[in-house]
């Protein structure tokens, strides 16, 4: 009888306790959630980290008409679900750039589904065409929007000016 349940104790041991319902994992909807304004500071920060170990001379300024326009175009793709440089009306990033009152755009990157600004940044410079972006040393300044989607995603722009 011993015998038995020992067995049968060794093969329950050997069953994932996530299967068991006894240990509770991640998953988007639940993870750890970072600040908005968090995942914004370490864009900026971690994007003028890269562009100084690549030769810009001069970190980019936090512009708050860029920040405007960034997070705005995050709110319109994290409420439609759409992830595209186009936003509400057909707009491009330097329609929505000179709306908010940015005279002098440079250009944009986009990304979603990242936790943390540090992965956003490492896949942006991965990207030619981002990278291009963050590494344009004529650039002088930068606004960052994050926002969340009700499904728990969050949904990055970067506006460049100069």
């Amino acid at each position: 009888m011993r015998t038995k349940i020992a067995k049968r104790l060794a093969l329950i041991a050997m069953i994932p306790a996530t299967m068991l319902g006894l240990v509770a994992v991640a998953t988007p909807a639940n993870a750890a959630v970072v600040s908005e304004t968090k995942l914004q500071g370490d864009i900026v920060y971690l994007t003028n980290k890269q562009r100084v170990a690549n030769g810009c001379k001069k970190a980019l300024h936090l512009d708050a008409r860029l920040t405007k326009a960034a997070r705005v175009h995050s709110a319109y793709m994290a409420k439609t679900g759409a992830f595209s440089h186009t936003g509400s009306g057909g707009s491009t990033f330097v329609a929505r750039q000179k709306a908010a009152g940015y005279k002098q755009p440079a250009g944009e990157n986009i990304a979603y589904g990242y936790r943390t600004g540090a992965a956003v940044v490492t896949a942006w410079m991965k990207s030619p065409e981002h990278r291009a972006n963050i590494l344009n040393c004529k650039a002088t300044t930068i606004g960052a929007g994050t926002v969340y989607a009700k499904s728990g995603t969050p949904y990055f722009t970067q506006e460049f000016g100069y």
